[in-house]
């Protein structure tokens, strides 16, 4: 039987009904790059499966029992299984073959899981965040920034699952790298852990600098002549997405510092070294997460700092209207009383002379207004 027989065999994809469930999962995906063999898909959930020894891909379509079988009899190379959002049903065959904990198995297929490391026996049970930044063409107060998926990793002595959850993160660029360096993949399955913990914690960094721009942008239209006008919904958009990274960087600080000092029966101590590297780019990464709060905090107060300043200088033209129509207002009032022994009330020239004293009068208070600054 070959390979991707078995693997259909093993999750269970055969019959129409599993046909079905690959034409789903076809129409719902990106296309896949099939130029190299790295990204050439088995079936619904199975990305791929390759067998490695001494860091060199084996040929040929074997069946994957065969393949685990012999990897575990000459206790060289490794296996490297690629899935992509598996259900459970799946999920099932792959879990016995490997015998995979079901506590970890559970945490694989429902996703939404926490960054975190965990050990069950022989087997090393690992979870990422991957975060991707969302293009856009101008931020909005409903504009998504970042978009988050998962990638869980078993890493035994012969073997790595990889499991991905979400559209981005295809770890098909990752294996084609990998096996341009046959020395580093040598050194079995905590290098392919290392790659992978690499590149998300590159990712972050990407990600970051990104959303820099575009608190820089907000920034600059907060301190702008109109800045008082800002939809206040975009500063808090930018720090919802913040959220969602600071979810998916911060929690693996701990991980990635135990796969860097800890030791570990499956990462070997060279490999450690590398780790360390990864945990320096993710500490960098959490303290411009950290400046970015703090820096949109305090662009959230100076937006409302300018917005009270704004209402203050409207109601202080307000103001200064106001008292300029009281004025006329009051004049008008007082001869409106309509008295027979009023003072000029029929002198020829009493209606001229109260419309220039009132035209005096709010030209004055206008003046004055203006000089203050209040008009």
């Amino acid at each position: 039987m070959s390979m991707a027989g078995n693997l259909r065999k093993v999750t269970g994809l055969g019959g129409v009904g599993g046909l079905r469930k690959v034409a789903r999962l076809a129409r719902r995906r990106p296309r896949v790059d099939l130029s190299h063999p790295a990204r050439s898909p088995l079936g619904s959930s199975v990305v791929n499966c390759v067998t490695y020894q001494d860091g060199v891909r084996v040929p040929g379509a074997a069946d994957l029992v065969d393949a685990v079988r012999l990897v575990r009899k000459t206790g060289e190379g490794f296996v490297w299984l690629g899935l992509h959002e598996p259900t459970e049903r799946e999920f099932v065959g792959v879990a016995e073959l490997f015998d995979l904990h079901p506590l970890a198995v559970e945490d694989a297929v429902e996703a939404h899981q926490r960054p975190k490391l965990e050990h069950y026996g022989d087997t090393l049970f690992a979870v990422f965040k991957t975060v991707c930044y969302v293009e856009h063409e101008r931020l909005t107060a409903t504009s998504e920034v970042v978009d988050t998926g998962e990638i869980m990793v078993f890493a035994g002595e012969d073997f790595v699952i990889t499991v991905r959850h979400g559209r981005h993160g295809s770890l098909g660029p990752l294996r084609e790298e990998l096996e341009t360096d046959p020395q580093q993949l040598a050194k079995g399955p905590a290098a392919v852990l290392h790659a992978i913990a690499d590149q998300v914690v590159d990712d972050y960094l990407n990600v970051t600098d990104a959303v820099q721009g575009d608190i820089d942008q907000v920034e600059t239209e907060v301190f702008s002549e109109n800045g008082a006008r800002l939809d206040p919904g975009r500063i808090y958009q930018m720090k919802r997405e913040l959220l969602e990274l600071k979810r998916a960087v911060v929690p693996l600080g701990r991980p990635v510092e135990d796969l860097a000092t800890r030791p570990i029966r499956v990462v070997d101590p060279e490999i450690q070294a590398y780790f360390r590297d990864v945990l320096d780019h993710l500490i960098r990464a959490k303290e411009q997460i950290a400046a970015f709060d703090e820096l949109l905090n305090s662009i959230l107060q100076a937006h409302l700092a300018q917005v009270t300043v704004a209402q203050n200088e409207d109601m202080r033209r307000i103001t200064a209207w106001a008292a300029v129509i009281a004025v006329p207002t009051m004049v008008c009032g007082v001869y409106g009383m309509n008295f027979d022994h009023m003072p000029e009330l029929h002198w020829r020239f009493g209606y001229p002379l109260v419309m220039v004293v009132m035209a005096a009068a709010c030209l004055a208070l206008y003046r004055g207004f203006r000089r203050n600054g209040w008009l």
